[in-house]
């Protein structure tokens, strides 16, 4: 029987705007494109695990709107189980704005929408999802009082809790000790621990601080360089394979989502980070986010 994930996180709506370079403050320019894509953190580690062959519950709060009235049937298309995708009647679903520049880098602006209305009592209600888990993913695009309610709720039921720290905010110290596995970028990582993490060395005292606050094992994922590894038995980097880089939108929610699988089919440390790497690779190479997204029979390792 597989390993059961539960994602806890967001789902936005995603409008993609490809445009040859970022405008300056104050100035307007043409896009080349405009592309809708459902996202949101929490939606695009569901898609990427699923799509990869994992067991997955899905717990997130959609809008009264089309997008949060087609989203549980969307997610069963990727057979997702779909039994706590709750819905708000007051407000609507998140919404992101994408800007896409010619080199596939990205900047984002988010209204949260329904995100805002999880609520520590949802998770109280989905309890199922978290019970029957053997992995905890979350991110921080719903309210924090909902993760650390999430988190407490999961540790005392002894789950294995992964935290992607994204969008970053000061987390309790009390927090760190109840994780498993925490995967912040370089950005991050830095805004975490006060280290800028611009070489290999930089990124091992980085990952220092995070384990000397408690956290079971650090992943630092570092963009084209790869992703770093360290615990208290192991440290290593591994590459990640070059592609033509078309939108880097999502490519952290791929790597999380790829990587919880490949630790629920009980791979080494090593072989899960090469696996998210190359579904993390793949993704980069083609737009959107969960659009984006490759199928297990996809990956090179």
């Amino acid at each position: 029987m597989k390993k059961i994930i539960t994602v806890i996180g967001s789902y936005n709506h995603d409008m993609v705007l490809q445009t040859t370079r970022f405008p300056n403050p104050g100035e307007t320019i043409t896009a080349k494109k405009l592309e809708m894509f459902s996202g949101g953190k929490g939606a695009n580690q569901a898609v990427a695990a699923a799509r990869l062959g994992g067991d997955v519950y899905f717990i997130t709060k959609v809008g009264n709107d089309a997008f949060g009235n087609n989203a549980s049937q969307n997610f069963s298309v990727d057979n997702i189980r779909t039994d706590y995708i709750l819905q708000d009647m007051e407000v609507s679903s998140g919404t992101a704005v994408i800007l896409v520049n010619q080199e596939g880098q990205n900047c984002i602006v988010v209204n949260p929408g329904a995100n805002n209305m999880l609520l520590p009592s949802d998770i109280e209600d989905c309890q199922k999802a978290i019970k029957e888990a053997s992995y905890i993913l979350m991110q921080l695009e719903i309210p924090y009082e909902t993760v650390k309610y999430a988190i407490e709720t999961a540790y005392h039921m002894n789950k294995k809790i992964v935290l992607n720290p994204a969008p970053t905010v000061p987390l309790d110290d009390n927090l760190y000790s109840k994780l498993f596995l925490i995967t912040p970028n370089q950005t991050e990582a830095e805004m975490l621990t006060g280290i800028a993490c611009v070489d290999q060395i930089s990124v091992a005292k980085a990952a220092d601080v995070l384990l000397q606050k408690g956290v079971k094992n650090v992943i630092i994922t570092l963009g084209e360089k790869g992703a770093y590894f360290k615990n208290k038995e192991e440290e290593f980097l591994i590459p990640i394979r070059e592609v033509d880089v078309k939108d880097t939108t999502g490519a952290g929610d791929i790597f999380n989502g790829a990587l919880l699988v490949a630790l629920a089919e009980e791979k080494n440390w090593k072989q899960a980070v090469a696996f998210a790497n190359s579904a993390s690779s793949i993704g980069v190479s083609r737009m959107g986010a969960q659009s984006s997204a490759p199928y297990r029979d996809e990956i090179l390792v």
